[in-house]
């Protein structure tokens, strides 16, 4: 599946949900955020987000510190 990751084109496995996404790419329980085309997703609502192939994403991390 190729999604387009933080503007970077990637091959993914065949990831299903958002909640499988953050699964692959290790993201923290509390302190991220997914953005699907556009949109920001709840994350009590990742398991029931379909990815589809081509969506566009972006990922943050939030970081502490001063």
């Amino acid at each position: 599946m190729k999604l387009t990751l933080n503007g970077e084109v990637r091959e993914a496995p065949a990831l299903t949900t958002l909640a499988a996404l953050a699964t692959w790419l290790e993201l923290p329980a509390y302190g991220s955020a997914i953005e699907l085309n556009g949109e920001v997703i709840r994350r009590a609502d990742h398991a029931a987000t379909p990815l589809r192939e081509g969506d566009r994403l972006e990922v943050v991390r939030l970081v502490g510190g001063g």
